[in-house]
């Protein structure tokens, strides 16, 4: 496989920091870059190990038949759900806008 040797510089610390709307002082910037290199070492290193002979897989633990059937039961009324609503609307919870 072959090695790529890319490293982080500061100026693209700088340019993060910028998208993400950050401010960084100058010991943050070379913290982060130092950082970002040492990730970026440790993913090579993940690249070095020998996975041709592994089959993919979706899931390290096969799992099937794990859902319930959807069955309904009892449960409370509309009533009885929304007795302590501080606000509702025509038999449902209201909430305040978020957008």
């Amino acid at each position: 496989m072959e090695k790529v040797s890319k490293r982080i510089t500061k100026k693209e610390v700088e340019h993060i920091a910028w998208l993400a709307k950050i401010e960084l002082t100058e010991d943050e910037k070379n913290l982060f870059t130092e950082q970002f290199n040492s990730i970026l070492e440790y993913f090579q290193v993940i690249d070095e190990v020998a996975t041709d002979k592994v089959l993919p897989s979706f899931h390290a633990v096969d799992l099937t038949g794990i859902l319930r059937e959807d069955i309904v039961e009892p449960s409370l009324s509309r009533e009885k759900a929304l007795a302590n609503a501080s606000k509702k609307d025509k038999g449902f919870f209201k909430s305040p806008k978020i957008f």
